[in-house]
């Protein structure tokens, strides 16, 4: 007995660690209030839609406009959030997002606010939560050592349905009391307190002799990186499997409250109570379950938790499974949600990671977005019942459709810098934005070992690829079956000097042990080439 009690007081403080960190503490309180506030303004407007027009569709749309920013948005704000200093980046978003709230409740108070401004300003705060989400996300690794890394991300889910499980409540209440144009102003205040931590914050810039990339440019490189990342496109594809379907919950939640359940703002605003209770609650589950259980497992667990959940939301007429269902379905979201992060995290070096997640925003928002607007006109069409059974069979089908897909934890990945690129001696000097760039490594290798060899060279060609090479090939002599010759394109000088920064002590154990094959008696030859203009 008294060792089981000392097991569970170890997990906890595990699971707890993160808020040991002065600044992460700070930020996590801070967080937490902000959260409070949006999902009291979450229920102002949807609870203000279904006033303003009857219509499923319409009130699906109030999803849809915040949703939306993150699809449209998320990549430029990842590249933003690489490229710029993250802390400017989010006080600027803060002040977005605040000013916003701000304008919303002042129309909504003089009685100005339409449908149309609704989803307008809706989408403004979408917006604003668009470029903030890429930056905030890649913070954590700033503020918490390695290990910490996800009981910090499963904090940062904890904060938003421990808000989501409180101020839905606020909201309904405020609502009653005042009026939709509360649960707006209530909002924009929330927002003082990440700005002021933010301000106080004073973080340590990231040294590179290199320029900082431009945008358009640091997009091209997130998204190169993540097609040629396995454990990444494995998390975004499981993500969309999930996502497409269990939108349904969130999106028709206002309708089934409001028309189906008969109850009031603040009856809704207790059933989303119930959702974040849910998730607060699972994260004490979660951290057990990775102690014992694989990604992959908790996975499975959490669709099948959530489809069983839509088909008591579409079949049962009875309130208190309803509330039970919606508690279930909360926790099987942030399992998810928190597994898939965690993972992307787990797995992606510092240099990337911003774009890295918000291309796992994109493709988790654009999903919501689309699905919301799918599963509105569904119901529209054919009534909750029909539209939460399809959802929930689709679950079923995408966990079916991507089980082969695992879910990486990257526990014995180092994902720091290697810095181990010897100086070259350069004996001509050309502009640094000169290439495209070619780079030549020449092996002798056993004949005995080639399938080992090409088989390693496949891996080191995904390196090549994810940290810049915009082609790769690997050559055979065809007047000596020992030699091979490795060549990779890079599109100028300074992009090949970047991908020397960005490789990490993992990838070099890789360029290694694909070294090791190499028998000739100086290491692998490596040489560079830059294309040479043809002057007229």
């Amino acid at each position: 007995m008294t060792a089981d009690l000392a097991s569970r007081s170890a997990e906890n403080d595990s699971a707890l660690a993160p808020l040991r960190q002065p600044l992460f503490r700070a930020l996590w309180i801070a967080a937490f209030a902000s959260n409070i506030g949006t999902w009291i303004q979450d229920v102002g407007a949807a609870w203000l839609m279904t006033s303003l027009s009857a219509s499923p569709v319409m009130v699906a749309l109030v999803r849809t406009a915040s949703a939306f920013p993150m699809f449209l948005f998320a990549l430029p704000a990842g590249a933003l959030a690489d490229v710029l200093d993250r802390r400017r980046l989010l006080l600027f978003t803060q002040a977005l997002m605040l000013a916003a709230a701000a304008m919303l409740a002042l129309l909504t108070f003089a009685g100005l606010t339409t449908p149309v401004t609704l989803l307008l300003l809706t989408f403004a705060l979408g917006l604003g939560t668009a470029l903030n989400a890429p930056a905030w996300q890649a913070m954590v690794a700033e503020l918490v050592p390695r290990a910490q890394l996800a009981p910090a991300v499963s904090l940062n889910s904890v904060s938003i349905n421990l808000a989501r499980s409180v101020g839905p409540a606020i909201g309904g209440l405020l609502i009653a009391a005042v009026g939709p144009g509360a649960t707006f102003a209530f909002n924009a205040l929330s927002f003082c307190g990440v700005i002021y931590v933010l301000y106080r914050w004073r973080r340590q810039p990231v040294e590179t002799v290199l320029p900082a990339e431009r945008v358009y440019g640091a997009m091209r490189a997130g998204i190169r990186y993540v097609r040629h990342a396995p454990a990444v496109l494995a998390v975004l594809a499981r993500s969309i499997a999930f996502t497409v379907f269990a939108s349904a919950l969130l999106a028709l939640l206002p309708t089934l409250a409001r028309f189906e359940l008969g109850r009031g703002p603040a009856g809704y605003g207790v059933l989303l109570g119930f959702f974040g209770a849910g998730a607060v609650l699972s994260v004490t589950l979660l951290t057990r379950a990775r102690a014992t259980l694989s990604a992959e497992r908790i996975v499975t667990v959490a669709v099948l938790s959530f489809a069983a959940a839509l088909f008591v939301l579409a079949w049962t007429p009875l309130p208190a499974l309803v509330d039970f269902a919606v508690f279930v379905a909360g926790g099987a979201w942030l399992a998810l949600l928190s597994t898939f992060n965690s993972s992307i995290q787990a797995v992606v070096p510092s240099w990337v990671r911003g774009r890295a997640l918000a291309i796992s925003i994109l493709v988790f928002f654009g999903s919501m977005a689309l699905g919301a607007a799918v599963w509105g006109y569904v119901a529209a069409s054919f009534g909750l019942t029909v539209t939460y059974t399809a959802a929930a069979i689709g679950a079923l089908i995408g966990l079916a459709a991507t089980h082969r897909l695992r879910i990486a934890k990257g526990e014995a990945l180092d994902l720091s810098p290697s810095v181990h690129w010897p100086a070259l001696n350069i004996v001509k000097e050309f502009p640094s934005h000169r290439g495209p760039v070619v780079v030549t490594v020449e092996y002798v290798i056993d004949p005995e070992q080639a399938r080992h060899f090409r088989r390693v060279m496949r891996r080191v060609r995904r390196i090549r690829r994810r940290d810049g090479a915009i082609s790769w090939g690997l050559l055979a002599d065809v007047e000596r079956d020992d030699r091979y010759t490795e060549t990779f394109v890079v599109e100028s000088w300074l992009e090949h000097l970047r991908q020397h920064e960005r490789v990490t002590v993992t990838d070099r154990a890789l360029l290694q042990k694909a070294s090791s094959f190499h028998v000739g008696g100086e290491p692998p030859r490596v040489t560079h080439y830059v294309v040479e203009p043809l002057s007229s």
